[in-house]
Formats: structure tokens, C-alpha cells, sequence
């Protein structure tokens, strides 16, 4: 199976002004925002992706845009619905100053899965649609690539968080206990006995040297990342051996 890269847009114009975006056209990232995508960019610049796969809003096109900037191998920006934003309903646009003072805002923090947001989408929808869509697309690179395959994703802070949680088999109720910041990259290897959290939230760490080199072929077959947890930790992914 394969490795993913959660990359959360740079901050946007939204971000600044504390104002809910959720699917609102037309936003876009703040100069703060285009300068942390530059560098999500040149962190992940020597990695080898087979997919850059982005939320259809601008926030995250721009994104992937600075993703793709420092690359030269012609890698090109798939646009995925199912990585969108969720759907805030009647909260769409509204400050968040206003929004906490609502009734269903401790809900949306205490049980998120039994909230469904007025006139929008219910959060345990927007959790199964998000991961569904990198499942499809983890089986679809898999199929063309094989299970060393790496690729990137972008998209919104909840839709990561979800996804997240999945991997770490925790119930959505759970999701609020992680932060994914701006421009971060999560990374998650999916295998066929369960997904692996290689990284969570990281801003600023080597993302190269969490992949070993490509493992040397042999003459019966080649070597392949186990897909067994080491038990006592084993050597760190970084540090693999053949």
C-alpha cells in the first residue's frame, strides 16, 4: 500500500479575520500563508511523488501550486471533491467569536458525530467521504505504482483531522485532540494489516530522511517495508535495512 503526505493549506485571508470559510469561493492564501506553502514545497521538493491530489477551493489549489513549483519531474494537481472542506451549512462565513457563543459549538467540541451543521453536512459524512476518497486513491497508486509509492494530499484542518483519526483508530469523537496547522504535513504509510502514523502536524522536520533509499533489488525479488510493527520499537523509519 502507500504513503501519504496530509498537507493542510498555508494560512488564509480567512485564518487572519477569524472568519469560517468552509467552502466560501474566493478565498485564498494571506502573504504569510503563500510563504508556508513555499516551504511545505521545498520540504517535500526531494521526495518522489507519484500523485498530488488537492481539494478542489483556492486555498488549497494555491497550495499545491507551491508544492509543485521547486519540482521538475511534471508531476500536475489532480483535484479531489472528496478532500473538500465541510460543509458549515448557515455557519459559513460567520466569525468564529460568534459562532462559540452557539449552542451547538460545545457540541461540535465534545460529540462532533452527532453533529450535523444547519442547512450543511453532518460530520460523521464528511469523515467517511475524506477517507474514502484516499482509500480509493491509496488503492488506485498502489495498483499502478506498488506499496512504495508516495504521494500528497491537500486539504482543510478537519478533513486531515479525520482522516488522522481514522489511522490512529480513534472515534471521531476523539478528532478535536488533534492540531494540524497551516501548511503542515501529517504522514500516514497504509498497509495491509493497518495504517501507520509516521507523522502528525510537522512544520518543520527532514521529511527526506523518514524514507529510506529505494531498497536494492535482488535477484529473487525485492526487499519490501514490513508491514508488521516492530515489537520493542524496532529501528525507526528512518533507519530501515534492507
Amino acid at each position: 500500500m502507500t504513503t501519504v503526505l496530509l498537507v493542510r493549506h498555508g494560512r488564509s485571508t480567512a485564518n487572519t479575520s477569524g472568519i469560517l470559510a468552509g467552502r466560501t469561493p474566493g478565498v485564498q492564501l494571506d502573504e504569510v500563508g503563500l510563504k508556508q506553502a513555499t516551504e511545505a514545497g521545498e520540504r517535500i521538493a526531494p521526495l518522489r511523488l507519484r500523485a498530488l491530489v488537492s481539494s478542489p477551493l483556492e486555498r488549497c489549489q494555491q497550495t499545491a501550486q507551491a508544492l509543485l513549483a521547486p519540482r521538475t519531474d511534471g508531476l500536475e494537481i489532480s483535484t479531489e471533491e472528496g478532500l473538500v472542506e465541510c460543509g458549515y451549512g448557515d455557519w459559513t462565513g460567520k466569525p468564529l467569536k460568534e459562532l462559540s457563543k452557539d449552542k451547538l459549538w460545545k457540541q461540535v467540541q465534545q460529540q462532533p458525530s452527532s453533529v450535523r451543521f444547519p442547512n450543511g453536512e453532518s460530520m460523521t459524512e464528511m469523515s467517511a467521504r475524506a477517507i474514502g476518497s484516499i482509500r480509493d486513491w491509496d488503492d488506485r497508486l498502489t495498483r499502478e505504482y506498488g506499496d512504495d509509492a508516495v504521494w500528497a494530499a491537500v486539504s482543510h484542518a478537519d478533513v486531515i483531522k479525520a482522516i488522522m483519526a481514522d489511522a490512529l483508530a480513534m472515534h471521531l469523537d476523539s478528532f478535536q485532540r488533534i492540531l494540524i496547522d497551516p501548511a503542515s504535513v501529517s504522514i500516514v504509510r497504509y498497509t495491509s494489516t493497518r495504517p501507520y502514523v509516521i507523522k502528525v502536524n510537522s512544520t518543520s522536520a527532514d521529511l527526506a530522511a523518514l524514507f529510506p533509499p529505494a531498497a536494492k533489488k535482488t535477484r529473487s525479488r525485492r526487499a519490501k517495508a514490513p508491514v508488521d510493527a516492530p515489537v520493542g520499537g524496532g529501528l525507526g523509519a528512518a533507519d530501515a535495512v534492507d
